[in-house]
């Protein structure tokens, strides 16, 4: 949804991905990605994560049109970069959805990455391993 607050346009999307969530406003700038108010260099120690966060925006070619602005929480580093990269795209999509929506839908984007880590069973050590198998 398009936001004004302080005479400030701004395009809010949520993302999510494992348990991370992030909340993402893009407001027109000139291409500052910041999250939890630090640089995204800052941030993330990986160019591999750097570059999933900016997938969006070079798939639809406005690296430097909009400022991000993200808010993430919960999970590991990994799930949170994909957690903002899901919140750019449909912050995207709510800036303009007739130009931005075809391009992010293609590459992906826009749906959700619902794999979770699977539950600890009872009577092993975790998800699915077993204590060695021992005939005596």
């Amino acid at each position: 949804m398009a936001k004004k607050s302080t005479n400030k346009v701004y395009y809010y999307g949520t993302g999510r991905r494992k348990d991370a969530v992030a909340r993402v406003r893009l407001v027109p700038g000139t291409g500052k990605i910041t999250i939890n108010d630090k640089d995204i260099d800052d941030y993330f120690g990986l160019d591999t994560l750097k570059l999933i966060v900016r997938q969006p925006l070079e798939a639809t070619e406005t690296a430097g049109k909009f400022d991000v602005i993200a808010k993430a929480e919960g999970g590991g580093i990994s799930g949170q970069a994909g957690a903002i990269r899901h919140g750019i795209a449909r912050a995207l999509v709510v800036a303009d959805e007739e130009a931005y929506k075809a391009t992010l839908k293609t590459e992906g984007f826009l749906t959700r990455d619902s794999r979770m880590k699977e539950r600890k069973k009872p009577g092993l050590k975790k998800a699915r391993k077993a204590s060695q198998f021992s005939k005596r």
